[in-house]
């Protein structure tokens, strides 16, 4: 993989927005390989294909590309909200690669892949509908909380400007693989808890520390009324996925 964006592929054009599209997809259409079967390369897809940019035609992973001349916060912006969410729903959502480069060297600074599996409802977050007097008037996007997404699954492939071994990145795939097994619908609350067992920096737990996250799994399921279950009941599901250790009743390990 060579870190260097061809700016003269955007030659002519004089729209930021536009330059930025040109130039990172064409980087990507030639040097990316695919993070999940390590193929070699992945293809652009047709003009105007929606919410998909590349696929991989060794095993149809697709992707979306985000690029940024500055560093990505909490708040990514997406497309239509109900349309992503059947697209998760429907286990449809694209892997999504978030790039930032630098316009004055034309180097990829930062590349992290999220897998598809990774984004659930409740990462995806309702924008303010657009006003009557828009030319989509009512229209709801959607922005994807990247602080909802627990960190084992923002997958670096590019660091500082620094390429990330390409069989490092599909190790630490495969860690956390098994939780695509899990229906959409289901994988919210595993995620959820599990992005709170990682933030919180324990290696070794108890159930009655994982409580803790009880107020911050309420705001995120809000409809949900016995969180203390839920978090013992996704304890069991990681487990089966072995991302957790059981030790003994109670104490748990994360892998």
């Amino acid at each position: 993989m060579n870190i260097f964006l061809n700016a003269e592929m955007a030659e002519g054009f004089k729209s930021r927005s536009q330059v930025s599209r040109i130039v990172t997809e064409a980087w990507a259409g030639k040097e990316l390989y695919c993070p999940e079967c390590l193929a070699p390369n992945i293809s652009a897809t047709p003009n105007n294909t929606r919410a998909v940019d590349f696929v991989c035609k060794c095993c149809q992973a697709s992707f979306q590309l985000k690029s940024s001349r500055s560093n990505f916060y909490n708040n990514v912006p997406d497309g239509a909200y109900k349309t992503m969410l059947s697209a998760i729903n429907e286990s449809r959502a694209p892997n999504l690669l978030l790039m930032t480069y630098s316009p004055t060297r034309w180097t990829v600074n930062d590349l992290i892949w999220i897998p598809y599996f990774a984004l659930t409802e409740h990462v995806i977050i309702p924008r303010k509908p657009l006003s009557v007097n828009a030319r989509r008037a009512g229209w709801v996007g959607c922005n994807i909380n990247l602080s909802r997404i627990a960190t084992t699954a923002r997958i670096s492939m590019v660091v500082g400007g620094h390429i990330v071994d390409r069989h490092t990145v599909n190790s630490r795939y495969k860690k956390i693989s098994p939780l695509k097994e899990l229906k959409p619908r289901a994988r919210g609350w595993t995620m959820a808890v599990l992005n709170e067992i990682l933030k919180s920096g324990w290696k070794e737990f108890t159930t009655r520390q994982a409580y803790c996250f009880e107020e911050a799994l309420h705001m995120q399921f809000p409809g949900n009324s016995n969180v203390r279950a839920k978090i013992r009941q996704q304890l069991q599901v990681l487990r089966d996925l072995k991302i957790l250790d059981h030790l003994s009743q109670g104490c748990w390990r994360y892998r």
